[in-house]
This record gives C-alpha cells, structure tokens and sequence, in this order.
C-alpha cells in the first residue's frame, strides 16, 4: 500500500511499479537480452519492438497458442447445436412424414450443420484472438515510461514483470543493465 503525501494522496515515488523496462538500440541486443532474462528465471517478460523479430519468439518462450483449441471447440459445438437444432425440429417438434420418409434423415442435415460450423469457429476465432491477446486495450502501463514512444520508431525494450517471482527493483535494475542496456527506468501503474 502506498503511503499518502501531506495532502492524503499517494505520492508518485511510493506508488507500486508496474515492473522495470530497459531500452536497446539494436534487435540483436534485444534477443540477447530475452534469453539471457529467461535463462536467469525471470518469466514476466515482455518485449516491446517497432517491427516483428522471428528471434524474439523462441527467446522469450511465446509458443503455446490455445487458440487453434478454441477454434475447435467452438466449430464442434456450432456442429454439434446446428445438427440438434434440426434433429429436435424436424424429429420432436414437427415431425412429418413427407412421402414416406424417415424422420431423422442425416444427409439433409449436413449443409446447416457445416454452415453452423464454420460460423461458429469464425466467431470463436475473432473472440477468442481479442480475448487472448487482451484486445481493446486503450491503456498499458508500459506507457508510462519515459522514452516508450520510441518503441513504434527505432528502440526495443524489454519489461521484467513486478509479479515475477523473482522480482526486486534492485537486483533487477542491476542485471538489466548488466545487459547493455541504453536506459533501465521504473514502469509506474
């Protein structure tokens, strides 16, 4: 908790920090930098660039992606309501025999079953992408750091996490700048 200034509001300085950023000049910099933080345990870790770094991805361990799950999921259970919608329809609530037909006849429930699927693995996808990568997000604390508008430019940053296990302001303000870094600030919330 922070403590209150001489007005009875928090003071800037007491206030949590939201983590610890450094800034690189180069994208090389920037990879060395992420392994180095992972190989150290730090696993609250994001990196910050004004362009897509393939390297960067394996450094910082990005690979487990839900969302081909969700996907699924969502396109087995769009299958799975548009076949029952048509099978309780055509069965349980009007059934008619139409020229002798049986009731249940899966072939001609195949198209709206398709259909479903595909709309409801599109709208699974479209969420689930906003939901996983934290979509809108009109504010970050990250913004708060003093050079961060250089990010969409020409810097790279990396940012330790406060949540981190392994978090302290000094021992990680140290090995980030242990680390070649241009600048080691203090993210506030």
């Amino acid at each position: 908790m922070s403590e209150p200034s001489a007005s009875g509001h928090a003071t800037a300085e007491s206030a949590p920090a939201y983590g610890l950023i450094a800034e690189f000049q180069t994208p090389n910099a920037l990879v060395k930098a992420a392994r180095a933080a992972r190989e150290k345990g730090y696993r609250k870790l994001d990196a910050y660039t004004p362009f897509p770094i393939e390297e960067l991805t394996d450094a910082l361990h990005l690979h487990h992606n839900r969302l081909p799950l969700l996907v699924l999921l969502g396109g087995l259970t769009g299958g799975a309501l548009g076949y029952l919608l048509q099978y309780f329809v055509t069965v349980i609530y009007y059934p008619i025999n139409v020229g002798g037909r049986p009731l249940h006849s899966w072939p001609e429930y195949f198209v709206i079953t398709f259909e479903c699927t595909i709309l409801f693995a599109g709208l699974t996808t479209v969420l689930g992408l906003l939901g996983l990568c934290g979509l809108p997000m009109p504010y970050h604390p990250v913004f708060n750091a003093k050079r961060f508008a250089l990010a969409s430019r020409d810097r790279f940053f990396l940012c330790i996490e406060s949540e981190d296990p392994l978090f302290e302001r000094q021992k990680t303000a140290q090995f980030l700048e242990s680390l070649d870094a241009k600048e080691v600030s203090e993210v506030a919330h």
